[in-house]
């Protein structure tokens, strides 16, 4: 009995790691795409007000730096956004899964239990 009970164990174990194998890099790309955004956004602003201080006079034109600056953090927003959903609903689907392991695995014992009685 502690024999499929430790069997059961190392497999659920084993399965519950290969669901959450990819589940770091979703975290990952959500937690740090908005950063690497704001990483563009800053500099791309740096090299607008630099042009703008060459230029002398700012006009719309001279700013549209600072537009294409902005398009850096949308990406960055773009790529986060979908990740943590992703991840969210990625890591709820694995516990509700591991749960359901978990049950059979009790559901089942107390079946190989009762037939060795």
């Amino acid at each position: 009995m502690d024999g499929a009970r430790r069997a059961m164990r190392a497999t659920y174990q084993r399965e519950v790691d290969d669901l959450e194998a990819h589940l770091a890099f979703l975290a990952s790309v959500g937690s740090v795409s908005p950063y690497v955004g704001l990483f563009g956004t800053v500099w791309g602003i740096m090299n607008a007000f630099r042009g703008l201080s060459n230029v002398g006079s700012a006009t719309l034109a001279t700013g549209a730096g600072i537009a294409e600056a902005l398009v850096a953090t949308a990406i960055g927003l773009f790529a986060a956004i979908p990740a943590v959903v992703a991840y969210n609903r990625f890591a709820h689907d694995i516990d509700r899964i591991a749960i359901r392991f978990e049950s059979f695995t009790e559901e089942f014992l107390n079946i190989l239990q009762r037939q060795l009685r």
